[in-house]
């Protein structure tokens, strides 16, 4: 074979790509991979950021709305209070009722809490099983963060009131609570009535805790003493109330 010849083959076979041609191409692949896998881990960060940034933000929210109900609770108590260890108590039992509320809506990621269980745990502490005090009877209803809140305060209240003066100061006493929805009115209607307690009289002065109960859901509360027993009622909108429930039609357009 000629010189002219070696030569010829060794500057590459026009058929096909040479050797080193195939390894510079296979090293662009490489470079072009990792590019591209830089530009989505960039975005994935970037992405994180901006969800942390956001988690961040929501927690701000929600720890400054606690503590304001915090310090709320603890100066209104203070003021209602006769002595230090009444508003310990008072104070006490109405965080430790915010905190159970807490508790629930953290296990739906604080998008709202069945209705029979912020009741059932509001009415928990109060309870004696073997008496069986309180009757209740839950609507099927998911109520949403801000009302929770108010729901399981109010109840609370009404609790304390109740072994108090009320209808939980005798082993007899008996509490009834009722939810109903009015489909027509688009409401909830709940009835808190205590039976077989000693006589009620109404209250020279009102205290924090009844101005809690009756601002916690604006003109929709209304608190008789009657002779018999305290009876609380509650007319709540839905709209105000309920978690949003989505239109499935709105999700089909």
């Amino acid at each position: 074979m000629s010189a002219d010849s070696e030569s010829q083959q060794d500057a590459g076979d026009p058929a096909g790509p040479s050797a080193g041609e195939i390894r510079l191409e296979l090293e662009n692949a490489d470079l072009r991979q990792l590019l591209a896998q830089a530009g989505i881990d960039a975005a994935q960060h970037d992405l994180a950021e901006k969800l942390q940034r956001v988690v961040l933000e929501e927690l701000h929210h929600r720890v400054k709305n606690t503590l304001a109900i915090v310090l709320a609770i603890s100066t209104q108590s203070l003021r209602s209070s006769t002595d230090v260890n009444q508003a310990a108590a008072a104070i006490s039992s109405r965080i430790l009722a915010l905190g159970r509320a807490h508790d629930l809506l953290l296990q739906t990621g604080w998008n709202g809490a069945r209705l029979e269980d912020l009741i059932r745990g509001a009415i928990a502490p109060f309870e004696t099983p073997a008496a069986k005090q309180f009757i209740f009877e839950p609507a099927d209803l998911e109520i949403n963060p801000t009302s929770a809140l108010r729901l399981v305060m109010t109840i609370n209240e009404l609790c304390t009131n109740a072994v108090k003066y009320g209808a939980l100061t005798r082993p007899e006493g008996r509490v009834e609570i009722t939810t109903k929805i009015d489909a027509a009115k688009q409401s909830l209607l709940l009835t808190w009535t205590e039976t077989n307690g000693p006589p009620v009289q109404k209250p020279a002065r009102k205290s924090f805790g009844m101005q809690l109960i009756e601002k916690s859901f604006a003109e929709g509360a209304r608190v008789s003493f009657n002779p018999s027993g305290v009876v609380c009622e509650f007319n709540l909108p839905l709209a105000v109330i309920q978690v949003p429930v989505p239109n499935p039609a709105a999700r089909i357009a």
